[in-house]
């Protein structure tokens, strides 16, 4: 590829980093614990009253995600994401005007789940499978993992201070600024589609989803490895992620203290992060997909230690691994759409594996909570945890090798072929 090929290459992926950092997860998930009391003490609601928005967003996201996927190939990531960001931004900023009703904060809460959702990681990974063939792995490692690792550390600090020294109203004014004046700009900057995606798109003239190689929404349904990477790799990660959200109480309920158990759930946050990139490095060099196994396996282990392990270093050990786990679950997602299918419709594929993902963060919570209400432990839930993802693990074993899935001739060409970075 040409200099200027590269340099919009890297602006690309620049860009694409920072719609990440300012994306729903960071902006709104890493901070809900920060405005919850506040929020509480204000209008006198129950805590799980606010907490209701939190499965308004996981519904809104499980039903847009597709949809913003399948608008996306039709007409070019970019369309997408720039109204969405400045959309998400501005419902955020609307949390400030908050009154006593709670309808009307739930109203809100709707838009930003909606626009959040359209402004999200799988619209970015489409651009990011369009835009990388050599290196993809990485690159979408890179994305995701440093983009969702640095905001969620830097948009707690930054709430924290000025909820403490200006209030909660003034709190959602600066996340909204954050998103409007860091991550527009950027986007509007450098943020591009494909030259190949948009001239694939130009010779069709007639809508037709997508503009690379690959195969359409429906007809990689009809795949067996379809189903298997969205019950291994999205049910997983949702299984994961739930398991991340209810860390502190597994391990405070079994008589630590919280400072080891907020520790232990930096470890798996960080290593979250790094290791998609990481994994993406992997999947990159290591032409098979099974090579995601040993590192779900990682994550089994990783959770047997949370639950019965003892001392700080074992549990530590029990966070890295989960994070390791994790992180290679979210890094080999996009990889194996993009490998198995193509990019043609990248954007309505990987909208409904994070459907799935949304799905088993829903239910996964409500499991291991039902399990302490009901034998005063989450030993039993960990133990059924441990069972889903050995599941997910075995199932990895049915993929077939890369280029043996049965699509069309022109999608198993050369834009296809990953070569190591």
């Amino acid at each position: 590829m040409s200099r200027t090929g590269d340099t919009a290459r890297s602006g690309v992926l620049v860009a694409c980093t920072v719609g990440n950092a300012v994306s729903m997860t960071p902006a709104i998930h890493a901070v809900f614990g920060l405005f919850l009391l506040p929020l509480s003490e204000a209008f006198g609601w129950p805590r799980a009253s606010i907490s209701v928005v939190l499965g308004i967003m996981a519904l809104t996201g499980a039903v847009v995600y597709p949809l913003a996927g399948r608008v996306a190939d039709r007409h070019g990531a970019r369309r997408v994401l720039i109204p969405g960001l400045a959309l998400f931004g501005l419902a955020v900023a609307a949390l400030s005007l908050t009154t006593a009703s709670l309808a009307q904060f739930y109203a809100t809460f709707l838009a930003i789940s909606l626009f959040g959702s359209i402004a999200s990681t799988p619209i970015y990974s489409k651009v990011i499978a369009d835009w990388f063939d050599a290196g993809r792995g990485t690159a979408l490692g890179i994305s995701a993992g440093l983009g969702n690792g640095v905001g969620a550390v830097l948009f707690p600090v930054v709430a924290a201070i000025v909820v403490a020294n200006h209030g909660w109203r003034a709190g959602y004014l600066a996340v909204a600024a954050m998103v409007l004046l860091i991550g527009l700009p950027t986007l509007l900057i450098l943020l591009r589609d494909a030259p190949g995606a948009a001239a694939a798109r130009g010779e069709r003239g007639d809508g037709a989803i997508g503009g690379g190689p690959g195969l359409a929404l429906g007809e990689a349904m009809r795949r067996p490895h379809f189903w298997v990477i969205l019950l291994a790799i999205a049910s997983g990660a949702g299984c994961t992620t739930a398991i991340f959200s209810h860390v502190v109480p597994i391990l405070t309920d079994r008589g630590y203290a919280v400072a080891l158990a907020t520790a232990v759930l930096s470890v798996f946050a960080l290593t979250t992060s790094a290791w998609q990139i990481a994994s993406g490095r992997i999947l990159d060099r290591v032409q098979s997909p099974q090579v995601v196994i040993p590192m779900v396996a990682m994550a089994i282990i990783g959770l047997a230690l949370l639950q019965f392990g003892d001392g700080s270093a074992v549990l530590i050990a029990g966070g890295l691994l989960l994070g390791i786990g994790m992180g290679a679950q979210y890094g080999a997602l996009p990889y194996y759409v993009a490998r198995y299918f193509g990019t043609r419709a990248f954007g309505a594929i990987i909208g409904v594996m994070y459907s799935a993902v949304i799905a088993a963060q829903g239910v996964t919570p409500v499991l291991l909570d039902y399990s302490f209400d009901t034998q005063g432990s989450y030993r039993i839930a960990i133990i059924a945890a441990c069972a889903a993802l050995t599941a997910s693990a075995a199932l990895l074993l049915l993929l077939p090798r890369y280029g043996t899935a049965d699509l069309p001739e022109e999608a198993s060409e050369a834009p296809l072929a990953i070569q190591p970075a």
